[in-house]
């Protein structure tokens, strides 16, 4: 059965901050006669500007951007939450932490550099046939947010469920019956435990998969 990529070049954003396989990956890409690369981005606040103007079908996001390998998993995350395009993850890094952060993140796939000539068949994939990837990676991510939320008391679960949901403080203290002080020490307690600064933090911890297990307590 065909899809709407059948008659139209796939158009591809690539994140990556080095300029020389950028250069190499457009030629690279361009020889495919299906596929075009629409625009690159040099880090994460440059991809979510590009993003923004820009139709794209998939995007090439380099794992390790600027300072650390977490940086180009953030950027994935945050441009999920803009548009639920497929990211194939770029790496020179061979690690399994690194490649589970990454699926946690919302990459469909990860794919060391040097295998770049697998790039072409795994973008046609990721564009055509996503649904059997998605539900798996629905699933991962699922289990990784349990993960994260597991130091948590069901108090403090139901607690940060509202929080989640962008309920105010007093709307929750509303609807759980408690008080102000109470309902204050333990969103500081919930912070803590997910190693967070603020609810707005914790909230985008979890939906990155940035969890760690940093300065957890049991009660």
């Amino acid at each position: 059965m065909g899809n709407e990529h059948d008659n139209r070049l796939i158009r591809i954003l690539m994140v990556e901050d080095d300029p020389d396989w950028i250069r190499a990956m457009s030629r690279f890409l361009s020889a495919e006669p299906d596929m075009l690369l629409a625009a690159s981005a040099r880090g994460p606040e440059e991809a979510l500007k590009v993003a923004t103007a820009l139709e794209y079908d998939v995007v090439l996001m380099d794992i390790q951007l600027g300072e650390g390998v977490r940086d180009g998993i953030r950027a994935a995350a945050d441009l999920l939450e803009l548009r639920n395009s497929p990211i194939i993850m770029l790496t020179s890094v061979g690690e399994e932490s690194a490649m589970t952060r990454a699926f946690g993140s919302g990459a469909v796939q990860y794919i060391e550099k040097t295998d770049y000539r697998e790039l072409p068949a795994a973008i046609r994939k990721a564009v055509s046939q996503p649904a059997p990837m998605a539900a798996l990676l629905k699933e991962f991510r699922r289990l990784k947010r349990e993960e994260q939320l597991q130091p948590l008391t069901p108090s403090e679960r139901e607690v940060y469920e509202l929080i989640e949901r962008g309920t105010t403080q007093a709307e929750i203290g509303r609807r759980l019956f408690k008080s102000e002080s109470t309902l204050k020490n333990q969103v500081n307690r919930i912070l803590k435990k997910l190693g967070a600064r603020s609810s707005r933090e914790a909230v985008r911890k979890i939906k990155r998969g940035d969890g760690d297990g940093a300065g957890i307590e049991r009660d």
